[in-house]
């Protein structure tokens, strides 16, 4: 059976998207960007403790509207 040859290539890591730009907050509030976990991630590694803060702000309204419309749903289906 003939060997396979493999990449030396070190793999990509998420880490390197972190060195870019902070997230943009007006785009989470204008509902462009959906915060999932990375971009929490992401600006936890950069570190930027105003970005954070803004950021748990924003991630804490959008928790909150949609536990408010999952009570909405639930109860529509309990009708």
């Amino acid at each position: 059976m003939p060997t396979r040859k493999t990449s030396k290539k070190p793999a990509r890591k998420a880490v390197n998207a972190v060195k870019g730009k902070a997230l943009d907050l007006r785009a989470v509030k204008a509902g462009r960007m959906v915060l999932y976990g990375p971009p929490i991630r992401d600006a936890i590694l950069r570190g930027n403790l105003a970005e954070m803060r803004q950021l748990g702000v924003a991630a804490r309204a959008h928790v909150k509207e949609v536990q408010s419309a999952l009570a909405a749903l639930e109860a529509a289906l309990k009708k």
